[in-house]
């Protein structure tokens, strides 16, 4: 039986835009997990990412030369739209098509999948175990007749590595590194915080508790991709890696005598760093270069009223620790949160000029369906999305929340992003945050010329300021 899986990640970049920048050419773990589970039961998968195609014209193209039995779409909330497009465009060529979606969006809304004629069956959660127990049924004959499937946890060890080759592409560095090639892995699934502005949507996909694979099982993998690509960076893609100190340090003890040299980065959290300055240490001897912190607020009621459970001081000192032991920092934050004033905005902007993150990743809030702070949003009559694709982090295609002066939170960025610049790269970044804002025909160049050093490396810089 024939399967094909989409990747429909074109809300930013569109169509042909496989490669450019780092989310251009991220991977979808997901998939590829989903991949490796069902080749090794012997089905034949093939990936449509449409970052590498031109068009639906050509999608359509594709799956009436393929002519699968089963096609699986992945989604998140902001991808809605493609996934949803390339759905009808399947049943256009054929009703006989079993579809199914999956993923983040369909996992914490189910019953808006649901509701699409053009959906034959959503997986809510996990799909490595239940997505193949339905292809054993489809091939068998035998139709669920529940349209919502519910996933099962899998035991993370015994699931195959990812099927990283059904990825057509080579992974670009992250922004606190710059050495390729450059790789991504996944040691663990969940959270066991409690930030409103995400939880507790993603509980509903990997359930309440953080399930980590093996420090062995990691280090094979990493071993297996140290044949294969030799790569000579990696990104832990774990929501905070160093929360499980205990793991971190049998992993760090495995890492070396491997003869295991490459740096790395990971996510991770103001407190731990505070309370663990020495695990730091060791993290940066074996190899880490860089550290993403969410610092989200410089403002202590803002920080509480997010359930954050860091404090304003934490983050200074974060910063300070991993700063004293040339740590890079990508610096994590938010404007326009809901009840948020003026002066706590500012508050935050205070805070990041004194922490000087090598990377500002500031991002206007977003709303999340499932979170928290999404039926805030709701119940208090502050929701202004009127479109998935407004999911973006960006101000730039609508606003988010009302009661919001989107204007003074473009000010206060652009203030902090030019902050120790020169004029000349002030200018250059008023003329990218334009086109970004106005100008698609811009990024139709880059896509044609990527391939020219300076074009690329403006490149780079348009889709990192179009993806903040």
């Amino acid at each position: 039986m024939k399967i094909i899986l989409v990747y429909p990640g074109i809300t930013s970049l569109g169509f042909n835009s496989l490669g450019i920048g780092a989310e251009g050419s991220w991977i979808n773990h997901g998939l590829c997990s989903i991949s490796a589970c069902a080749k090794l039961k012997g089905y034949e998968v093939k990936l449509v990412d449409l970052r590498k195609i031109s068009g639906w014209k050509e999608f359509k193209k594709i799956i009436r030369k393929e002519n699968p039995h089963v096609v699986g779409v992945t989604m998140v909330s902001v991808d809605y739209d493609p996934a949803i497009k390339s759905l009808s465009c399947v049943k256009e060529v054929s009703k006989n098509i079993i579809t199914v979606v999956g993923g983040p969006h369909p996992s914490i809304m189910p019953e808006e999948c649901a509701k699409n004629d053009n959906i034959d069956y959503v997986v809510k959660g996990e799909g490595e175990i239940s997505f193949l127990e339905l292809l054993d049924s489809i091939e068998n004959n035998v139709f669920p007749k529940e349209k919502i499937i519910l996933g099962k946890p899998a035991e993370l060890d015994n699931l195959p590595f990812s099927d990283r080759d059904l990825f057509e592409v080579e992974e670009q560095p992250w922004w606190l590194t710059d050495k390729k090639p450059f790789v991504t892995i996944i040691a663990g699934r969940g959270c066991i915080y409690n930030c409103s502005f995400c939880q507790p949507a993603e509980r509903m996909i990997f359930g309440r508790r953080v399930r980590r694979r093996s420090v062995k099982n990691v280090i094979e993998e990493l071993k297996l991709l140290r044949d294969k690509y030799k790569f000579k960076s990696f990104m832990f893609h774990d929501d905070c890696l160093i929360e499980n100190p205990t793991w971190v340090e049998e992993f760090l003890i495995k890492y070396k005598e491997e003869g295991f040299n490459q740096e790395f980065i990971c996510q991770g959290r103001a407190d731990i760093i505070c309370k663990r300055p020495d695990l730091i240490s060791k993290m940066k001897q074996a190899g880490l270069v860089g550290i993403i912190i969410g610092f989200e607020s410089g403002n202590q009621r803002v920080l509480d009223f997010l359930h954050k459970r860091t404090t304003v001081e934490q983050n200074l000192m974060a910063a300070e620790i991993c700063h004293n032991l040339g740590i890079k920092i990508q610096g994590n934050y938010m404007l326009g949160i809901p009840t948020e004033t003026k002066e706590e905005m500012m508050d935050t902007i205070n805070m990041m000029k004194k922490i000087k993150p090598e990377v500002q990743g500031c991002s206007f809030y977003t709303p999340s369906p499932g979170s928290e702070l999404f039926n805030y949003c709701i119940e208090k009559n502050l929701l202004d999305i009127k479109s998935h694709n407004d999911y973006r982090r960006d101000p730039y295609r609508r606003n988010k929340i009302k009661g919001i002066d989107y204007n003074f939170l473009l000010k206060i960025s652009d203030e902090i992003n030019n902050q120790g610049l020169s004029r000349t790269k002030i200018l250059l970044n008023k003329i990218i945050y334009y086109v970004v804002r106005k100008n698609k025909f811009t990024l139709w160049i880059i896509k044609k010329f990527f391939k020219i050093k300076l074009i690329r490396e403006l490149g780079h810089l348009i889709v990192r300021k179009s993806s903040s």
